[in-house]
């Protein structure tokens, strides 16, 4: 007889301390840790186009762009996500002491792809 397999479901700290040694990068969405998949050349070269094509300074305010690395934390949404790109006005802030999970993006890029667009939409 099949039995269905239990979902586990962490603690955001859980997460943490599990991400903290882990070798592969893993998405946080309520409970669920979730492995990320391998970036294509392509999926990396339309990064890095937006990237190189976004002003740093409009109005004589900073914008600093990151990508894939740096984690986002949407706490209305119980989510620790590593956005393709993100776009910062002024120096970033953290979720708690920690200097790994920011928490002021302006603006969230995601590049899709037939395979994962579902779930990069929610």
């Amino acid at each position: 007889m099949l039995t269905a397999t239990e979902t586990k479901y962490y603690t955001p700290e859980e997460y943490l301390a599990l991400e903290e040694t882990s070798e592969d990068k893993h998405e946080y969405r309520q409970g669920e840790i979730i492995p990320m998949v391998g970036a294509t050349t392509n999926h990396n070269q339309i990064c890095l186009n937006f990237c190189r094509n976004f002003p740093l300074n409009i109005n004589n305010q900073d914008y600093y762009t990151y990508m894939e690395t740096v984690r986002l934390w949407l706490s209305d949404y119980t989510i620790y996500t590593y956005p393709d790109v993100m776009v910062i006005k002024g120096q970033p802030l953290y979720q708690g002491n920690s200097q790994s999970n920011v928490i002021n993006p302006l603006i969230i890029v995601e590049v899709l792809f037939n395979s994962t667009q579902a779930y990069e939409r929610g």
